[in-house]
């Protein structure tokens, strides 16, 4: 599962908060303009100087690159195209951008063969490929997730991006329109009798015979959506600072009692569904109280769980489907 969830493998090392450097810098997220030109902070501190808003941009993130086509800019270079596509077909692609390497590691040639205005990193890279990245363009580093804040991290990464490519209203519309959603989405969970609805999401993977299970706490970012649709997250432990994800297996599931149960799945990668795959014949799990019931739910496929506003929108739809079907 490197490949799919490598943002995650790497969160709780990052320790970069937004914010200037000192009295004189600017807060992070602000862009000072002059004749055109942008000045802007990311999360380490590090300022960006552009000549104005970049256009040839690369993305090494998801949540990046989603936050680029929704504000309607097709970036040149992304990491990971074919997982992209796989799992985040709720903002598709609308170019066909070059392949910069994997999300961790990131090709410099690739990236410098495209002269890109601007490369938007995330706090998951290490500071030693940020180095190199910031010897190819200028870098804009977005912390990669906050636990304590999950959807203003969100919202604050696609102001920055927003503001460093001049897509500042159509920001501001992706906000609000968001927030609609979400209203929306919770006045149909109301009028339908499931407010407080127990609601526990999690994904999970299989490597080898072994079976892990991550519960998305309160502090993931569908955690805090669920809570805004006025549902019940049934997971007791504590996440991880960055993502909210916490780790346990078929036994842990006992802990939860009679809940939906949601997960999203990918047919293009068999070792991200175990709930049908090796935990179908698996006693434990079909002694579950929520899997004898039927309540289990496979959301659609592709809404990244780590994504932006797109994505949740798609997201809110799928778990209002579910709930009211």
């Amino acid at each position: 599962m490197r490949r799919l969830l490598l943002t995650v493998a790497a969160a709780t090392a990052a320790a970069l908060t937004l914010g200037a450097c000192g009295t004189t810098e600017p807060a992070a997220g602000r862009a000072e303009k002059s004749a055109g030109h942008l000045t802007l902070t990311g999360a380490s501190g590090t300022k960006v100087e552009l000549d104005g808003p970049a256009k040839k941009v690369v993305g090494t993130e998801w949540n990046v690159v989603e936050h680029l086509v929704s504000l309607g800019v097709d970036p040149v270079g992304v990491a990971d195209v074919k997982g992209y596509k796989s799992w985040d077909t709720a903002v598709p692609l609308k170019n066909e951008p070059k392949d910069i390497g994997t999300r961790g590691e990131p090709s410099t040639d690739a990236v410098a063969a495209l002269a890109p205005d601007l490369i938007v990193a995330t706090s998951d890279l290490p500071e030693a490929a940020l180095t190199q990245l910031r010897k190819i363009a200028p870098v804009l580093d977005l912390k990669a997730a906050d636990a304590a804040d999950p959807i203003g991290r969100m919202t604050e990464d696609l102001e920055l991006i927003a503001k460093a490519t001049g897509t500042t209203e159509r920001a501001d519309a992706l906000k609000k329109g968001f927030e609609a959603k979400l209203a929306e989405g919770r006045r149909k969970l109301e009028k339908a009798g499931r407010e407080g609805t127990a609601f526990a999401f999690a994904d999970g993977y299989v490597q080898g015979s072994q079976v892990t299970i991550r519960p998305y706490t309160t502090g993931s970012l569908l955690g805090a959506v669920n809570g805004k649709l006025g549902l019940r997250n049934p997971w007791t432990m504590k996440g991880d600072p960055g993502y909210g994800l916490a780790g346990t297996d078929v036994e842990g599931l006992t802990k939860l009692g009679d809940v939906e149960f949601a997960y999203i799945g990918s047919d293009t990668d068999k070792a991200s569904n175990p709930f049908t795959g090796a935990l179908a014949g698996n006693a434990v799990w079909t002694s579950l109280p929520f899997v004898k019931a039927g309540k289990v739910h496979r959301l659609p496929d592709g809404v990244w769980m780590f994504g932006g506003t797109g994505s949740m929108e798609s997201y809110v739809d799928s778990v209002v489907a579910a709930l009211t079907k």
